[in-house]
Formats: structure tokens, sequence, C-alpha cells
């Protein structure tokens, strides 16, 4: 009898697929970039990981929103990540995505962390 695989841990940058609630009440599959230090991410105590939305299709553009192009995602289109609906979701609810997705680079999850301030309203 073999043990089951333990899943990949997510590391900061990567996208992952999950369900999370955006606009409305109820949860919907959604594709969300991790940006919780990797420090965190593989503290096995810690059941959670801090993530990011990225949504597709036409939405107003707001100055805490970054576009990301297929280019930088892996993703069949533009994204746009909302850094005004950071969350957590525990790391068991993840599900890496089939295609093999990019992983984001330090300077663009600094940018969406330096958006989360100012949605905080603690920018300046």
């Amino acid at each position: 009898m073999s043990a089951a695989a333990k899943p990949r841990t997510p590391l900061r940058g990567e996208i992952w697929l999950t369900n999370i609630a955006l606009d409305r009440s109820e949860q919907t599959k959604c594709v969300v970039i991790i940006v919780s230090p990797d420090a965190r991410n593989r503290h096995d105590r810690v059941k959670t990981v801090l993530v990011i939305p990225l949504v597709t299709g036409v939405h107003k553009q707001s100055p805490v929103h970054i576009s990301l192009a297929p280019s930088e995602t892996g993703l069949d289109s533009d994204a746009i990540a909302r850094a005004d609906h950071i969350t957590v979701v525990l790391k068991s609810d993840l599900v890496e995505p089939a295609n093999h997705s990019r992983t984001l680079n330090n300077k663009r999850i600094c940018e969406l962390a330096a958006n989360v301030k100012i949605a905080m309203g603690c920018a300046g």
C-alpha cells in the first residue's frame, strides 16, 4: 500500500485555480495569483495562502487593477489582477491548472502589493 502523494506547495507568483466569492455571495471557480511569501506558503502549520484573483473579459479599469498579458500568465487571454480583492484561501482548496501557466516575477508581485496599499487608503 502506498501513501498518497503530498500535494505540491503553491509558491509566490504562481497561478492556481480555486473557488472564491468575487462580486457575489456565491463562490465561483477563479484563477488566482499566490502572493504570500514562500516561507509562509511552505510552513506546515499555515493552512492558507494569500491570493489575488484574476478576471478576464471586459471590466471597469481601476487604479488598483493590473492588466496582465497571456505572455505573463500563460492563460489564453488578457487578465486583470484585482488587488482590491486580496484574500486568503485554504491550500487544500487550490487546484493546479492543467495548462502550465507562468509564474509572475517579483516586480509584478510588488506592484500588486503597492496596489493593495492604495485599495486600503495607505498609499502616499
